[in-house]
């Protein structure tokens, strides 16, 4: 049965049901309707062999009486008191030489089986009378019980007019039954598809009230069955999924909108107020320095922008080579020590750990993370940095600093855009925000995981790279 494109799924599985039942009924009728017409067949070669064992007695008892080939009259007197009460039963006897000795008034055998005649233990033969009538007969032959005289060539028929009459009935019922148990069987697959698919309607008007606006509401999967509730649970996961990263969505454009306003009206209002009067040379070479500084700013967040733009469409791919991760935290550690020795912070590490990665784009991920250390550390706090490379399958970047204890609802929004745990800082002109977000989309990049935590005044950031 071929489905429509676009059909309902009621209509689907009401003609599913229909045709399988359909079809069952079908099977079921034509194999009871062999088994009756072969029923049949057994009943008329019963009643023919059984009457051509008489037909052979009645030879016997006529070659016994006197009858030869040639007084064929005592031959078919017996044969004729033999036959009656036998309706529709049609005997023709021949000689050896083919002659005709006795036949049955209205006997109506085709050349076929007359062909047949002397042949043994052959299946019923069935064919068409020239009245129309159907018909079944064997072939057979009968000893005369006298030693050195051929067999007679026996052949026996039995009309099936009944039998025809009783299948044709059987048949007009069976297409009735068949018909109406279709019908029925639509109706009732109609009744079960309706009831059975109630619960996606229910999941369907429970969608709509799910909006833009409204992407906190769920799907109800109490009530349904076991198989939609697994799809609405899938579903209440997707619609979690959705509302969380347009939530991401709308604070990243929130965020965008004031990180890149804050610099362009810098620029605007020290360009307006530049032009307002007659400057000297050396204050115009001062604004501009300024206004190179934010064109910088914006510069490195647009750049940083892009860079993530690049990770989400999944064009950030790196190139592999082998990295000393000991060798770059050395080199980064030399970098931030000034930075470090103005606040009076002090930095170690320990461990050693290879990977196979990028190392521009590693550098700048344990960068990110050293520099978001060296600004959050209070002065004389400890900044550490740990690596392990394990067992050889996975390489470990730890990076501790002392200072205040991060709440556990910030940490997992610690890696978005432009997210800041202390909100007074969100302008403070200590970065964009992105430099997490970026070192999450190099790690992901290379296969890795990240992770944070924060307790009794020490908060780490671990970055776990495949080896």
């Amino acid at each position: 049965m071929k489905l429509v494109a676009g059909q309902s799924l009621t209509a689907r599985l009401t003609l599913l049901f229909a045709s399988v039942s359909t079809g069952v009924l079908l099977l079921l009728g034509l194999l009871v309707g062999a088994l009756v017409e072969r029923h049949f067949e057994d009943l008329d070669t019963e009643l023919l062999s059984g009457q051509l064992e008489i037909v052979r007695q009645a030879v016997v008892a006529a070659r016994s009486a006197g009858a030869s080939a040639g007084h064929s009259g005592a031959l078919a007197e017996h044969l004729d008191r033999v036959m009656v009460g036998h309706h529709g039963l049609a005997l023709v006897v021949r000689g050896a030489d083919g002659r005709l000795l006795h036949a049955s008034a209205g006997a109506d055998f085709p050349a076929e089986i007359q062909a047949r005649l002397n042949a043994q233990a052959l299946r019923p033969l069935k064919w068409s009378g020239r009245d129309g009538r159907l018909y079944r007969g064997i072939t057979g032959s009968a000893p005369t019980g006298v030693d050195g005289e051929p067999a007679l060539a026996i052949a026996l028929s039995t009309e099936l007019t009944h039998h025809e009459q009783f299948m044709d009935s059987f048949r007009a019922a069976l297409w009735s039954v068949v018909a109406l148990a279709a019908l029925l069987s639509g109706g009732l697959g109609w009744l079960a598809a309706r009831r059975g698919l109630a619960p996606l309607r229910d999941i369907a008007r429970d969608a709509e009230d799910i909006t833009a606006d409204r992407l906190d509401r769920r799907l109800r999967s109490e009530a349904i069955p076991s198989e939609l509730a697994e799809v609405a649970q899938t579903l209440n996961e997707m619609l979690a999924r959705l509302e969380a990263s347009f939530r991401r969505l709308s604070d990243f454009s929130s965020d965008i909108a004031h990180e890149l306003r804050t610099p362009v009206s810098n620029l605007l209002t020290q360009t307006q107020v530049t032009l307002s009067k007659a400057r000297s040379a050396e204050e115009y070479r001062e604004v501009l320095a300024s206004n190179a500084e934010e064109f910088e700013r914006l510069g490195r967040t647009i750049a940083d922008m892009l860079f993530l733009a690049k990770a989400d469409n999944q064009l950030l791919i790196p190139h592999r080579e082998a990295v000393d991760l000991a060798q770059q935290v050395a080199s980064l550690l030399e970098f931030y020590e000034a930075l470090a020795e103005e606040k009076d912070l002090r930095m170690t590490f320990s461990g050693a750990a290879r990977v196979s990665g990028d190392r521009l784009m590693l550098r700048r991920a344990i960068g990110n993370l050293l520099s978001n250390a060296v600004r959050h550390t209070p002065p004389h706090g400890h900044i550490r940095v740990v690596l392990d490379g394990g067992d050889g399958r996975t390489a470990l970047v730890r990076v501790e600093n002392t200072g205040e204890t991060i709440a556990a609802e910030h940490l997992p929004r610690l890696f978005d855009r432009f997210y800041r745990a202390d909100a007074s800082r969100r302008h403070s002109g200590e970065g964009a925000g992105l430099g997490l977000a970026i070192t999450r989309s190099i790690v992901i990049a290379h296969g890795g995981e990240v992770a944070v935590r924060s307790a009794d005044g020490v908060t780490a950031f671990e970055l776990r790279f495949p080896g």
